[in-house]
């Protein structure tokens, strides 16, 4: 056996990915670099790690039992990095956030200065969607997870860092009604959604629910970047986090749409399973949030208070 390192790191991303072309763009690597690292790897047994099915990639049992020894490997090397810099009175180690997608405009500003601060810390920032965030914390997967909306069934503690504001939001160059009465308004305009398991489709949905709001049309889109581009180009209108809209607001490319009963307040709160035993990056990174937060609100996020 003669397997290194970077053959490791990309037979896991493969095997979490299910796909070469998927685990070349996580690892900023080509296509064919990955590819051929794979078969040399695999070279090295006698039992499959994988085969192809159709078109698509499938993991061996074998290559399942692979994969686990491989990250034990990997996490042991990091082990060992992060105590030699430990040693040195360096705080070191890895952070793991899972940010719901609008998340994406958030947690950034809340992490730049600690990790200027210790660069020897790994951060690892998955962004996806609210199932998915909340399924990677009850794994215990990650160290914290960012969302508007609280999980119910999962018992966690949280620390507020910034209210949230939902608007309905369309094209800047579209006449609207100047009726403020949801039913009127909802009824002429086509809505876009975003998909099952967002955390601002349900928001939406609730409200669209709790006023008995009709929906004149139905597009449903992936990502809160999909949906803006979408209103960008006329496609209809959705109820969106003010958040990610700042610069198309100030470039009177969106319009906010005045609305009863909106915008949707909630707050992004960073939350983490209740008796989590925290690593010491971890628990130093919390208690930077608790002395830091406020500040950070008020540099980066004050233009927001300029939306009622």
């Amino acid at each position: 056996m003669n397997y290194t390192l970077n053959q490791l790191r990309i037979f896991l991303k493969i095997v979490e990915t299910k796909s070469v072309t998927k685990a070349s763009e996580d690892l900023n690597l080509t296509q064919p670099a990955v590819s051929i690292q794979l078969r040399n790897f695999q070279n090295q047994f006698d039992i499959p790690l994988t085969e192809v099915i159709g078109r698509k990639i499938a993991i061996t049992d074998f290559g399942y039992e692979i994969a686990e020894s491989a990250e034990n490997i990997i996490n042991q090397v990091y082990a060992i990095n992060y105590k030699t810099q430990s040693y040195k009175g360096l705080l070191a180690g890895r952070l793991k956030i899972s940010v719901v997608s609008t998340g994406k405009y958030v947690m950034p500003f809340f992490l730049s200065d600690f990790i200027k601060s210790n660069p020897e810390i790994e951060l690892l920032m998955d962004v996806t969607n609210k199932n998915k965030v909340i399924r990677s914390l009850e794994n215990n997967e990650v160290d914290f997870a960012l969302v508007s909306i609280l999980p119910k069934a999962l018992h966690v503690e949280k620390l507020d860092l910034l209210q949230n504001k939902l608007y309905l939001v369309g094209n800047a160059g579209e006449q609207i009604s100047q009726s403020e009465n949801s039913k009127e308004i909802f009824g002429e305009l086509p809505l876009i959604f975003r998909e099952k398991g967002s955390g601002t489709r349900q928001t939406m949905e609730e409200f669209i629910t709790r006023n008995t709001v009709p929906v004149l049309k139905k597009l449903t889109l992936t990502s809160n970047e999909a949906v803006k581009q979408a209103l960008l180009a006329g496609f209809g209108y959705s109820i969106m986090p003010l958040i990610g809209i700042k610069s198309e607001l100030l470039n009177n490319e969106l319009q906010i749409i005045p609305v009863k009963g909106l915008p949707i307040k909630t707050v992004w709160s960073l939350i983490w399973l209740k008796g989590k035993n925290l690593s010491p990056v971890a628990l130093s990174y919390l208690n930077f949030l608790k002395q830091e937060k406020d500040q950070i609100v008020m540099d980066r996020f004050s233009w927001s208070e300029h939306y009622k």
